[in-house]
């Protein structure tokens, strides 16, 4: 979850903490790791071929030619001491075998949605919940779909009480800081006050 290394002057800590970007096929986790991501993103992308049309729903994203077959890799540095590592997971369901190797030592989640495939992010979503990972649910704001605010894509979805919604846009490297900055402030009072009951 976290780990310390030397910074260029060598004379403090900095804090790398590995975060996941889950969801469902095509929602832009991809997207996502490349906008935000200050080094060049590591892809596994691979063009969708006819057997995998036969298993995958490109409903609604038709215009996708790739997708994910191991995950995505990126780095982002949220201030001076402190760097997210980014782990984007495959989207379809033969894939999430890895999810548990990747899922090893993450401090959180951002769970990505689409409105117009919301069941999509169930999975992921209750991976995470019966996992007891921190997480937030980032709805990516796609051209052309309706627009639902963050309270009724909570509702939707039946997330616990306190679980973070929010909009973005997976294009746009600020609104993707913006969501791993609430994801790191969400993740850390839960595992503060998880830390508090085990004391208590």
């Amino acid at each position: 979850m976290v780990s310390e290394q030397s910074d260029a002057a060598g004379d403090m800590s900095a804090l790398a903490l590995k975060i996941l970007v889950a969801g469902g096929f095509g929602v832009g986790k991809t997207t996502l790791v490349g906008a935000v991501s200050e080094i060049r993103p590591l892809r596994t992308e691979e063009l969708l071929s006819e057997a995998g049309q036969l298993v995958d729903d490109t409903d609604g994203v038709d215009q996708k030619i790739t997708t994910t077959v191991a995950m995505d890799f990126g780095r982002i540095t949220i201030r001076s001491g402190l760097s997210l590592y980014l782990f984007g997971t495959p989207g379809q369901d033969r894939f999430w075998f890895l999810w548990d190797e990747l899922s090893q030592g993450a401090l959180g989640a951002v769970v990505l949605a689409d409105t117009r495939r919301l069941e999509d992010c169930f999975p992921a979503v209750d991976y995470f919940e019966h996992r007891r990972i921190p997480f937030v649910v980032a709805v990516n704001c796609f051209a052309g779909a309706r627009g639902y605010g963050a309270h009724d894509v909570s509702r939707a979805l039946d997330l616990d009480r306190g679980t973070p919604v929010v909009l973005c846009d997976a294009r746009d490297r600020d609104s993707g800081k913006e969501v791993l900055i609430r994801l790191v402030e969400y993740a850390g009072r839960m595992h503060t006050a998880r830390l508090l009951d085990s004391v208590g």
